[in-house]
């Protein structure tokens, strides 16, 4: 029965999103959960270990490591934007798995001018926030099965949605030889109170769906590890603009195969000097390619972090780009409850 709830998984979730654009409302989903997710270009659904933001991505990535994880995360996005998270791991017995957060993004102060028979100077704030409740549940020695329920409220100004999103993960681990695999179909959902009115109804509003694999392999001799995720299998073509003159035409047809195969990869580079340090670099095609500028050096698509344990906490950095010529930077505090008397 095992088994067959594995295959029937891996075959019939990447069908069912296939049509799927990728895009939507509730953008905040895909913001990174952590600075170490964030120096990994933004997803990774096949690293196995104890990181408990790595759930948040793929459900299936809980196991006894995450138990009584308490992690916090802070994010100077862009500009005034700022971004936040806290998440706890909590196991009951060997093979059930569960973890709880929230995150919010607040996007800072705004001021509205309004016109009338009182003219005023509004001041509104606006911000995203979502619930993570996840279990997974060990199927077998090396199998993991996971799903996330995310409830969503946005509050911009006067104006509120609400709606909700759910993943569905699976996860291969195979300790011994160091590798690693995970396939996660994430935010299958919508906003049932959307912004927009329609004849008077609120209009339902889908979230941005997306399927992605993952492979990870670690080396017992070198302190290495290697991952690649694939993402955005639903929709091929991920290119931001169309070409319009024939030069440019032209070049698209020679690269745009290639374009599109690497757009849809993300490559991670980690090296483990020490057992409680860590150095990641990582390269996302996609985001290189949709911040390039002409002539202008920019380091977009490449994201890096490091991190290292300190007494009880492990501290994370994350430095990414999101918009040219400015890195957003991102902290994370990670302790065990454990070491504070917490069973």
């Amino acid at each position: 029965m095992q088994k067959f709830l594995v295959i029937l998984f891996i075959v019939f979730c990447p069908l069912l999103c296939f049509g799927q654009s990728g895009f939507g409302s509730y953008k905040v989903l895909d913001v990174p959960a952590s600075a170490r997710v964030a120096a990994m270009g933004g997803t990774n659904v096949s690293l196995y270990d104890n990181d408990l933001s790595l759930a948040v991505i793929n459900p299936a990535l809980l196991s006894s490591k995450t138990h009584n994880v308490l992690t916090f995360n802070y994010t100077n996005y862009l500009s005034d934007v700022n971004y936040g998270s806290v998440l706890y791991g909590r196991n009951f017995g060997d093979y059930n798995f569960t973890s709880y957060g929230i995150n919010y993004i607040d996007y800072g102060k705004f001021i509205s001018s309004e016109t009338g028979e009182n003219e005023a100077l509004l001041k509104f704030t606006a911000k995203d926030f979502v619930i993570h409740a996840s279990y997974a549940r060990l199927l077998s020695k090396r199998w993991t099965i996971g799903v996330t329920l995310k409830p969503m409220l946005s509050v911009y100004e006067r104006y509120k949605s609400f709606g909700f999103a759910v993943d569905a993960g699976l996860s291969y681990a195979d300790q011994e030889h160091l590798f690693f695999a995970g396939l996660v179909v994430r935010n299958i959902g919508m906003g049932i109170n959307g912004y927009k009115s329609i004849d008077g109804q609120r209009s339902i509003e889908m979230t941005p769906w997306d399927v992605q694999l993952g492979l990870t392999k670690g080396f017992k001799h070198a302190p290495l590890r290697l991952s690649m995720t694939i993402h955005s299998l639903q929709k091929w073509d991920l290119s931001a603009t169309d070409d319009t003159t024939i030069e440019k035409a032209e070049k698209s047809k020679a690269n745009k195969f290639f374009n599109n195969l690497f757009s849809h990869a993300t490559f991670n580079f980690e090296v483990l000097p020490i057992k409680n340090l860590y150095l990641l670099v990582s390269y996302n095609h996609r985001r290189g390619r949709d911040l390039f500028v002409q002539d202008f050096k920019t380091a977009a698509g490449f994201a890096f972090g490091a991190g290292i344990k300190v007494h009880n906490f492990h501290i994370d950095l994350g430095f990414s780009q999101y918009q040219v010529g400015n890195f957003s930077y991102h902290v994370t505090f990670t302790t065990y409850m454990s070491d504070f008397g917490v069973k």
